[in-house]
């Protein structure tokens, strides 16, 4: 027998958010990864941030590839819309989808396997064009599924479970984004859920292409000593730029900083990130400078986490195409099909 289902009924005195719904509301089904998977900890923070941000959850599409983390869409918002499509092509199907249905929050949920290696080409495209979505790469180094192989963001030099050394370079998602054009990039680490949670709430609210890059430590095969995705060494190895506090509008903030500089960035629907640099120089809004500090960072063997890169005046892909207003799917024949003499005006405009 097997219990993959969680109780309906809730507790009347859950506490419920602004649009009526308990936290519970955004769970899913029970997890089947492995106990103390770095997974977990992210479907979570995906639930703390729907509920805190008053997301409808049949307001939202999560999509995923193939590989352990394109299970843990099944693990949280069990009422919105999912779709588990080929490895490697979730990127397209979100493109597809969000062209189709702009009203929807996207949310492509993939792993290291399936975006920086088969899927690395259509990760490259989703992010050029400048999807409206949140992408999250739950990035453990290894091959899950398949028994702990490297993955192509296994860093040179460290080690697998049984000894072998990783002797080929590894790809750096976060920099790749910021190559590609992604409009906001961030890392973070599955085990620090204060900084995880505030950057997955600005993520949705970004206006573009937002990717997330978490190191999540695979418990079964890459969480020993000489790897450098385990929970130890991330710990030990983990330096924050950044702090940063979302706020899903302008109403007036009353908060204590620790020491350091504090930005306000104002978002396209009306919220504020507030930004504690821990590092008064860093820059997140200079792309440049966020490629050479990960570079800088990873050949000191450390990783670089909290919001990267920002441009506070992305575009989507719609705004690109300049398409309507209304959501695609909702255009009746009408509208699709006006008249031969609107085609003939086109026509004569090409002329």
């Amino acid at each position: 027998m097997t219990y993959l289902t969680k109780p309906r009924l809730h507790h009347p005195t859950l506490p419920v958010n602004k649009v009526g719904y308990t936290r519970r509301d955004y769970e899913g089904k029970v997890s089947t990864l492995c106990a103390g998977c770095g997974h977990d900890s992210i479907s979570a923070a995906i639930i703390q941030a729907c509920w805190e941000l008053n997301v409808e959850p049949h307001r939202v599409a999560k999509l995923s590839g193939i590989g352990c983390s394109s299970k843990t869409p099944d693990y949280f918002l069990g009422n919105s819309h999912g779709f588990n499509s080929v490895h490697g092509r979730m990127p397209s199907v979100a493109t597809g989808a969000n062209l189709a249905n702009r009203d929807l929050v996207y949310l492509g949920v993939s792993g290291d396997g399936d975006s920086a290696s088969i899927g690395i080409g259509q990760f490259a495209h989703v992010m050029r064009r400048g999807v409206n979505m949140t992408y999250i790469v739950e990035n453990n180094g290894v091959y899950g599924l398949t028994k702990g192989q490297f993955s192509a963001t296994a860093d040179q030099g460290s080690k697998s479970k049984r000894g072998v050394v990783n002797s080929d370079s590894a790809i750096d998602m976060a920099s790749l984004a910021l190559q590609l054009g992604a409009t906001f990039v961030a890392r973070s680490f599955s085990g620090d859920k204060q900084q995880l949670v505030p950057l997955i709430k600005a993520a949705i609210a970004h206006s573009g292409a937002a990717f997330i890059d978490v190191i999540s430590p695979c418990v079964a095969f890459n969480n020993h000593p000489g790897s450098t995705k385990s929970y130890d060494y991330v710990r030990e190895h983990n330096d924050a730029v950044n702090r940063l506090d979302f706020w899903p509008s302008r109403d007036a903030i009353s908060v204590d900083y620790a020491e350091g500089e504090v930005i306000e960035v104002p978002q396209h629907d009306g919220s504020i990130m507030r930004l504690r640099k821990t590092r008064k120089e860093y820059d997140p809004t200079d792309r440049l400078k966020a490629i050479d500090q990960i570079g800088q960072h990873h050949a000191r063997g450390e990783v670089l986490t909290g919001l990267l890169y920002l441009n506070p005046d992305a575009e989507d892909l719609h705004e690109h195409l300049n398409t309507v207003g209304v959501s695609l799917n909702k255009l009746t024949a009408r509208e699709l099909c006006p008249g031969a003499a609107v085609l003939e005006k086109i026509n004569a405009s090409l002329r």
